[in-house]
């Protein structure tokens, strides 16, 4: 979890960035959130900036549901694997698009942390839904190229209460 002491020069709290469905913004494939009450609770103590990746890149809410074919997100990134919705349609560039939108707003705002929600193709971080919908180990696409970066990730089940 970003500790209360993830700080700036002079004092401040660095801002943490948030999968926006954790803090109950309907932006999940199927219109819905997954809001984490941890999470919720941790925008009293800190400054959290809330990201959808998917979004950002382009796919709409709702949307069909997407999965990282022949690898993970750390695979995407190195053209080694792809992203594709349930349809088959290859939706791999409109993911890299929003991991880079979302690293952009990282820098900008000089983050260095996130909470990701787990699992997901963008988002998730250590493991992730493959193909057919089986856990397998790695990372979303978005939570690599932070990860690239030097930005924390962790998942909202990571956190402690």
């Amino acid at each position: 979890m970003p500790s209360d002491q993830d700080r700036e020069g002079g004092g401040v709290k660095a801002p943490v960035l948030v999968s926006a469905c954790l803090l109950g913004v309907d932006c999940r494939y199927n219109g819905r959130n997954c809001l984490d009450e941890r999470v919720r609770r941790l925008a009293k103590r800190m400054t959290l900036i809330p990201v959808c990746p998917e979004q950002l890149g382009g796919l709409g809410t709702p949307r069909p549901p997407v999965r990282i074919i022949g690898g993970s997100g750390s695979d995407v990134l190195d053209g080694r694997a792809m992203v594709v919705d349930e349809g088959g349609a290859d939706v791999t560039e409109r993911m890299l698009r929003g991991a880079r939108q979302v690293l952009r707003l990282a820098k900008v705002l000089r983050v260095g942390s996130a909470i990701m929600k787990a699992r997901s193709p963008s988002c998730g971080c250590g493991e992730i839904e493959g193909e057919g919908g089986a856990v397998v180990a790695g990372d979303g696409v978005t939570s690599a190229l932070l990860k690239r970066e030097g930005i924390r990730v962790i998942t909202e089940e990571e956190l402690k209460e």
